[in-house]
């Protein structure tokens, strides 16, 4: 009784969760279509990187770079970012399915907040079950978000008139506070943020944000300190 009483509370947990990051992921999406339309792009593009693309920085890093006049730029930018999921894929492959299927769509759903809320689950089963929950949650909630902010976008002429253009920003901010703890993390933050600072007036939109990346060095010396 206790077993079954426990697993319905974490289930309940899971709901709450899930329906939490999800209303996150519509206001994030909101801001990305309608900043998406206030960049001038057609209808479609921002439908299309939601549907195809999913993966919410990278959307906005290419944009913003597609709007400044660097689409090469945005697409080595993209590809950068969502690097990251290679090592995603290994941790998680398993938890998707065996069927190939399976696999194509599980990956196209994988987002850091579907790996990290899978990767908290022991039991096998209650991982799959996590992983197709929070991805197929937050991939139709990120797409509601989209078509939100294309029709506010619209009407509006001004993501800032609603305050679309911080929700990503704080989306993000809520996402790496808890990281921030860590000692080496603080500083890669702080190094990268001010190397970015620093070359937004010399370099064109969107480098800073690559040049940022140098700040993850840093991680070296202190992988060296701790040998």
């Amino acid at each position: 009784m206790r077993t079954i009483q426990r697993t319905h509370s974490a289930d309940r947990a899971l709901l709450r969760d899930a329906a939490a990051i999800a209303a996150a992921m519509v206001a994030i999406g909101a801001s990305f279509g309608a900043i998406a339309i206030a960049y001038g792009l057609p209808t479609w593009v921002p439908f299309l990187m939601s549907t195809v693309v999913f993966a919410g920085g990278a959307q906005f890093l290419a944009v913003g770079l597609i709007a400044a006049g660097n689409p090469i730029a945005a697409v080595f930018a993209g590809l950068l970012l969502n690097a990251r999921h290679i090592p995603f894929g290994l941790a998680v492959g398993t938890t998707m399915g065996t069927r190939w299927r399976d696999r194509i769509v599980g990956s196209h759903l994988m987002t850091d907040e579907v790996v990290a809320f899978t990767l908290a689950e022991k039991d096998p089963a209650r991982r799959r079950r996590t992983y197709w929950l929070m991805g197929v949650t937050l991939f139709t909630s990120w797409n509601l978000g989209t078509a939100l902010g294309v029709l506010l976008g619209g009407a509006t002429g001004d993501p800032e008139t609603l305050g679309l253009d911080a929700a990503f920003p704080a989306g993000l901010i809520a996402l790496i506070l808890p990281s921030l703890r860590d000692r080496a993390t603080r500083v890669v933050a702080l190094l990268g943020s001010a190397i970015a600072v620093a070359a937004t007036p010399v370099l064109p939109a969107g480098l800073p944000v690559l040049c940022a990346l140098v700040g993850l060095l840093t991680l070296v010396r202190f992988k060296r300190r701790e040998a």
